[in-house]
């Protein structure tokens, strides 16, 4: 029996993958405007970062988690998401102490969740994301939403759907954690066991349980807006004026609730309205995380970032009909007839390569109607044909594929006329 892909991975082929490069290449382009610097982290870290970064009581951490013992008898997991690395990172590195702040960083890699695999979701999946560490001023949220939500309009999206909320800072969650309790505890026999475990841990976490999500108490839960201070009224006020200024178009929802414990103040999720994107619409999410780095034994630090897989992305571009305005073209294919030609292009080809331009010729040794194909095939801008006659001539034909084109040239100085031709 042949060995298969393990579930829930996939291969990304040629002919798909130039999507994934658009992406990244705009993303790239996107944070460099934005001033996010790339930070690269490993793909597995102790287990102990993302138990006390993400939440013992997270779904992530309860049952998704690639966790193993290595050979050194030390617990390792493959990271589940990037902001818990990248603030280990953060502070191990001391950029706490960079001139330049707040430190703004950008990452793109794989990520693991042991989850049920379904359309758009799989259990090794690319995640891009950004943070941004040392400022606690509102701009820098809308900043981050704004920066996310040009990412999805380069690849042409246009049934997006903002969704913000306030999480409110530590004095406001406590006094929501204490009206959480009330509402559920008499009832809490009701909910699954998960609820019950987090009713005392972290009862904001019952909002986001997807089993008991229609229970009756679910609607009338108290609502974090109703015990924001003063201070977190401002500054989700703040966002919001931000947002606006902006032109970026959203809606508040107090049940909103991202799955992480390391979250306060702004919390927000980028959804899909296209029909036929399927019953799981969220695309993005992110939010602020002032105690993070603190919990992880930093220096008392703010910051705010965001995740998107990018398998969801392209989900949605799929559903919207979007077309990504890449291209593939190859700048010259050789067709070659006779040994000594088909010899001749070898050097030629390489010639071509080390001027800067994408070549490449037949290795099959095909008639000359296969090689025309293949260089169809490829999206060639221009086909240079060497025969025996032309070998004798000291010459080569070049054929514009738009035009019909066709100019000799010669083979001493083949590439710099080859740059006339093409540039």
């Amino acid at each position: 029996m042949a060995i298969q892909i393990p579930r829930g991975t996939q291969d990304i082929l040629p002919g798909e993958v130039e999507k994934w490069q658009f992406i990244e290449q705009k993303a790239k382009e996107l944070c460099e405007k934005f001033n996010y610097k790339e930070i690269r982290t490993p793909i597995f870290e102790h287990t102990e970062l993302f138990l006390r970064s993400v939440g013992d009581t997270t779904d992530i951490v309860q049952k998704e988690m690639y966790s193993f013992e290595d050979r050194g008898g030390r617990d390792i997991t493959l990271r589940p998401e990037g902001t818990a690395s990248v603030a280990r990172s953060y502070i191990e590195n001391k950029m706490y102490g960079d001139a330049n702040q707040p430190v703004k960083l950008y990452y793109n890699g794989p990520m693991f969740r042991y989850e049920r695999p379904q359309a758009g979701r799989f259990r090794q999946f690319v995640q891009f994301g950004v943070e941004a560490l040392g400022s606690q001023d509102p701009a820098i949220d809308a900043e981050v939403i704004s920066l996310a939500m040009s990412l999805y309009k380069e690849a042409g999206l246009k049934s997006l759907k903002l969704v913000i909320n306030s999480l409110g800072d530590q004095e406001s969650r406590k006094a929501h954690r204490d009206a959480l309790i009330k509402h559920f505890e008499p009832r809490i026999s009701e909910f699954c066991s998960d609820c019950q475990n987090r009713l005392e841990k972290n009862p904001l976490r019952i909002l986001d349980c997807k089993k008991d999500r229609d229970h009756e108490l679910m609607a009338t839960a108290p609502s974090i807006l109703e015990y924001l201070n003063e201070e977190s009224k401002q500054y989700f006020g703040k966002v919001q004026s931000y947002l606006t200024a902006l032109g970026i178009e959203f809606e508040v929802d107090p049940t909103l609730v991202r799955g992480l414990d390391y979250y306060n103040h702004t919390a927000f999720e980028i959804m899909s309205n296209a029909e036929g994107f399927g019953a799981i619409t969220t695309l993005c999410g992110g939010g602020r995380y002032n105690g993070l780095i603190q919990e992880i034994g930093g220096p008392e630090t703010p910051g705010i970032g965001f995740g998107m897989s990018i398998e969801r992305l392209l989900a949605a571009v799929e559903a919207e009909g979007a077309v990504l305005p890449y291209e593939s073209k190859m700048d010259c294919f050789f067709v070659s007839l006779g040994e000594e030609a088909k010899d001749k292009t070898v050097e030629l080809l390489f010639k071509l390569r080390q001027a800067g331009y994408s070549a490449e010729k037949d290795y099959l040794d095909r008639k000359i109607k296969a090689q025309f194909k293949a260089a169809d095939r490829v999206n060639a801008r221009f086909v240079a044909v060497l025969g025996e006659d032309e070998l004798k001539a000291n010459k080569i034909n070049v054929k514009n594929m738009e035009t019909g084109d066709q100019q000799e040239l010669t083979l001493d100085d083949f590439v710099s006329a080859f740059q006339q031709l093409a540039d």
